[in-house]
């Protein structure tokens, strides 16, 4: 014998679908495993978070912000990044995130003013910055809003 091929005992371990509280010969009967009174023999378990009556951790802490649900996480990035495109390209969120500027688009892409453009492009995202637009339509690019 080995410690690798040590196994309980046969009928001593119980399934899962095992029926508590049938009696002596059971193995399990009178108090079904649950020892003698006491809270946990009753039914109906106290709920997630009860402290047996002192004040439980979530109301001892005090609250903190707030969170809108409402809120869209805009992802922002500068004219100056579009120089990599070609003149005459259409910039769209798609291609944008084929060349790798933009990982995860989340709710939507917005063309931000910083950097200098010189070249002609159609760009279509969600949001412009009006210093963005302008130094696109500057140059003889188009924005369009999706």
């Amino acid at each position: 014998m080995e410690l690798s091929n040590l196994r309980p005992a046969e009928g001593s371990k119980h399934s899962a679908n095992f029926r508590r509280g049938r009696g002596h010969g059971s193995g399990n009967g009178k108090t079904a495993g649950k020892g003698h009174k006491g809270q946990k023999a009753r039914s109906g378990a106290t709920r997630p978070g009860f402290e047996g009556g002192q004040m439980p951790l979530y109301r001892r802490l005090p609250k903190r912000g707030f969170k809108n649900r409402n809120t869209k996480e805009i992802v922002g990035i500068n004219v100056s990044v579009l120089e990599r495109f070609d003149s005459d390209a259409v910039v769209t969120v798609e291609s944008l995130l084929e060349t790798g500027i933009v990982k995860n688009p989340r709710d939507g892409v917005k063309i931000l003013g910083t950097g200098e453009l010189t070249k002609k492009l159609t760009v279509k995202v969600n949001a412009f910055s009006e210093g963005a637009k302008a130094k696109i339509e500057a140059v003889g690019g188009t924005c369009e809003v999706i």
